[in-house]
């Protein structure tokens, strides 16, 4: 794996062309050099534009390009051509559609996610000076382990679901409560569109990791919209949403630590007439500054036995559930945060 930079292109009336190995990048202010090999990734943000010959020169290195909406939803990622084999690929098809193997692949994806979701929670309990609000931030990871252990007994897709779902709903109480003394408050999780700031800065910061993902999957070989817990639907990248899944603690507790410690202000936002909020262009300069620096973190990783860059989680994950496809290893083990 690589350890290289991602490129942001902001400015919604940039151009993004090649010239002689470099991709060159034009703004009304001037214009930006880039060589192609210093750089794994692109995002293309809002209306920006990259040239055919500018795809054509990223996906050639290996450098993948994501175009995200305003509000960090994904719009189309590009890759270079599949790694891996088709014999890979057929047994990742064979997981999703038998039943009883998608089912437990998902319950072992569902239990990461839910298991990051109480350290969290318990690491905002055990930060917390209020006795009173400290416990009923004890008592909602207790609840989520509950729900943890819910999936045992769970025999259905459907049943997972529902599990998920619940837990999914004590945790972003957890999420408000933890920003009820900041100047950014949360009630709800929203989406398309969000409401408040915070579900604005969340929304973004799921599509870079979605983003980060789908690249993952497709560099060990994995059709990224073949997935598990995410049924494969039309247009939707099921296996990358699989994967963000256990990385999606480690993108709140970000979130709201950004929130907490107040390098997000009022003013990092737009309000839309119909009630819809945004991260402004400067909201989104701040914000993709400090998740490169989120990504430099390192984490202690379980299976490996080490700590390794939180860049690299995806990467890792995609060939872990590569080497359980090809039989390697008898069960996926998803990420479980230390």
């Amino acid at each position: 794996m690589r350890l290289l930079s991602t490129v942001y292109v902001r400015n919604h009336r940039a151009r993004v062309k090649h010239r002689r190995g470099s991709l060159l990048v034009s703004t009304p202010d001037g214009s930006q050099r880039i060589p192609l090999e210093g750089i794994d990734a692109v995002v293309v943000l809002g209306g920006a534009q990259i040239t055919t010959q500018a795809l054509d020169a990223c996906v050639r290195r290996g450098v993948r390009v994501a175009a995200l909406h305003v509000g960090g939803a994904v719009r189309f990622v590009v890759n270079s051509a599949t790694g891996g084999n088709v014999h890979l690929r057929t047994a990742l098809f064979q997981a999703a559609t038998e039943e009883d193997r998608s089912l437990k692949l998902s319950k072992a994806i569902v239990a990461a996610k839910l298991q990051n979701s109480r350290r969290v929670v318990e690491r905002w309990s055990r930060d917390e000076s209020n006795a009173a609000e400290r416990e009923r931030l004890t008592d909602r990871g207790a609840q989520i382990q509950e729900r943890i252990g819910r999936l045992a007994r769970a025999d259905t897709a459907d049943h997972v679901r529902g599990i998920e779902g619940d837990a999914a709903r004590i945790y972003f109480r957890a999420v408000g409560q933890a920003l009820a003394s900041s100047d950014l408050k949360f009630s709800a999780r929203t989406r398309r569109p969000p409401r408040d700031p915070v579900n604005a800065m969340l929304g973004f910061c799921y599509g870079l990791l979605v983003s980060e993902c789908i690249g993952a999957a497709e560099s060990v070989g994995l059709d990224f919209q073949m997935g598990f817990f995410h049924r494969p639907r039309a247009g939707r990248p099921s296996l990358a949403l699989d994967l963000a899944e256990e990385l999606r603690g480690l993108t709140d507790r970000f979130v709201v630590a950004l929130v907490r410690r107040r390098q997000v202000a009022a003013d990092s936002f737009a309000h839309m007439p119909g009630g819809a909020v945004y991260l402004s262009d400067d909201g989104r300069i701040r914000l993709i500054k400090e998740w490169e620096a989120h990504k430099e973190a390192e984490i202690h990783h379980r299976i490996l036995g080490r700590p390794i860059g939180r860049w690299a989680l995806p990467s890792v994950q995609a060939t872990l559930l590569a080497r359980h496809l090809r039989g390697d290893l008898p069960a996926y083990p998803p990420f479980v945060m230390p």
